[in-house]
């Protein structure tokens, strides 16, 4: 074999991956693709009358680090931006009908900003001209609280005259709660809990041969897929919104714009979601 022609194509290999940025032929930044759950949280009927909601907070509860069985990982296993997620899934609920979010979590930086234009007005003799900021009704806390790990795994592999491959998975699971809270009288209203698989898929390929006495070619392929942890954050926390909503129609929380479809609405949602749970069990 030689040696100088396999020299000169790892080198022209390690310039290769020197390379970064936009010298590389990456796709274009793009909006974050719609879940599985997404249509039915969008496509809710419109409710009656806005739901004024508040998030504080909605963290990472699991206290899981990244998966990693040949070194120690210190990145978390999920999103610690659950709260900006949550906010964003309700804005889009009923195509932006259902609830109206008031800012919470960078309420510091809120009142700061007010203060100043407050302070600077009166130092010239004017009105702030500011409303007075909006109250919520509810309260909506919880968190992602399970990330369980390695919770299907398996694989399959062949190999005949040197030449051969072999395909491993993993699935791991994700736990969102959700619930509502009165600001009234701290009475939780609603709750619920949604699960979501994140599956890994590994394949591989290889061929080892002499191609002369003494000289061994080994050749090896492979690709791995994952499915993006923060989608599944998004998908739980997606159907966790959607179940909540449902929920307050089952039990007179808050009513459609339409009274007519409201057992429909928990009909479909029973149907999709609570029958599947029936029949597991």
């Amino acid at each position: 074999m030689n040696f100088k022609i396999l020299a000169a194509f790892m080198a022209a290999m390690s310039v290769a991956a020197c390379q970064t940025g936009q010298h590389l032929n990456t796709p274009k930044a793009a909006l974050t693709v719609p879940t599985k759950t997404t249509p039915k949280v969008t496509g809710m009927p419109a409710p009656a009358v806005p739901v004024d909601v508040a998030v504080y907070d909605f963290p990472d509860l699991t206290g899981q680090a990244k998966p990693n069985e040949t070194f120690a990982e210190y990145s978390r296993a999920v999103t610690q931006g659950g709260a900006s997620i949550l906010i964003d899934v309700l804005k889009s609920a009923g195509s932006g009908q259902w609830f109206r979010v008031v800012e919470r979590t960078g309420l510091k930086d809120l009142v700061q900003e007010r203060t100043l234009i407050e302070n600077t007005q009166r130092s010239y003799g004017r009105s702030s001209g500011l409303q007075p900021v909006r109250f919520a009704g509810l309260l909506l806390q919880g968190g992602i609280v399970g990330y369980d790990s390695n919770d299907i795994t398996g694989g399959a592999g062949a190999k005949y005259l040197g030449i051969g491959g072999d395909v491993q998975y993993r699935s791991d699971v994700i736990t969102v709660s959700l619930r509502a809270v009165s600001v009234q009288n701290g009475e939780v209203l609603a709750s619920t809990t949604t699960t979501k698989q994140i599956y890994s898929v590994q394949v591989r390929g290889g061929a080892y041969k002499f191609v002369v006495p003494g000289e061994l070619l080994e050749i090896e392929i492979g690709q791995s897929r994952n499915d993006p942890t923060s989608l599944a954050v998004r998908e739980g926390i997606e159907l966790a919104v959607y179940s909540l909503a449902v929920d307050g129609v089952r039990s007179g929380l808050w009513h459609l714009k339409n009274p007519a479809l409201e057992a429909e609405f928990v009909r479909k949602f029973d149907k999709s979601y609570r029958s599947a749970v029936v029949g597991g069990t």
